[in-house]
């Protein structure tokens, strides 16, 4: 069975998990690189690393060091637009967390890693003691994507219904327990 440590990304990892995270927009979100909405995964240093309030995680397979996964935090609400201005409303920059780029590799998928690296995003929000609100929105047409979402948070608005978008906004309950995150893991 392999074994996987989950860490904050350090400078070494950054190159591994752009990699991760552009594999990803590639294949399973079929648009490819777009500036606009994918500019953060160029810069990851400037965007979760430096910041003091963002981190970005990555989960590593112990038996050769690959990054596998990835999973990031920052301060930024919803922007309106793209997104309704009720929701940038209600998710407003500095007091919301938003969870970003949790990525997994196909191969890597259905072992708990996406779960431990919300669990220790969850985590990092709470020990900042300043958010009030934990945010995402995800693409539906990503394998699992949603389903792992509604196991985990409550729809706030499905985009397909309102807008004709294939984008689901989801708010994470911020008193989360690490632990009933975790056990929702068949492996913990």
């Amino acid at each position: 069975m392999r074994e996987f440590s989950i860490r904050k990304a350090g400078p070494d990892d950054l190159d591994s998990a752009r990699t991760v995270m552009l594999d990803t927009v590639h294949r399973d979100f079929g648009t490819g690189y777009v500036p606009r909405w994918h500019g953060d995964i160029i810069d990851l240093h400037g965007a979760y690393v430096a910041p003091v309030r963002h981190t970005l995680l990555v989960a590593v397979d112990e038996r050769d060091g690959e990054v596998v996964a990835t999973a990031a935090l920052d301060s930024r609400g919803p922007a309106h637009p793209p997104n309704p201005r009720w929701l940038a409303e209600r998710y407003p920059s500095g007091s919301t967390a938003q969870l970003r780029r949790v990525y997994v590799r196909p191969e890597h998928r259905r072992r708990g890693l996406a779960r431990r690296l919300v669990a220790a995003l969850l985590d990092f929000a709470a020990a900042d003691g300043g958010y009030r609100s934990v945010y995402l929105h995800t693409d539906p047409g990503v394998p699992g994507a949603e389903a792992f979402w509604r196991s985990l948070g409550e729809v706030v608005c499905d985009e397909r219904e309102e807008t004709g978008q294939r984008v689901v906004h989801f708010e994470v309950p911020t008193v989360h327990p690490t632990a009933r995150v975790l056990a929702a893991s068949p492996r913990g």
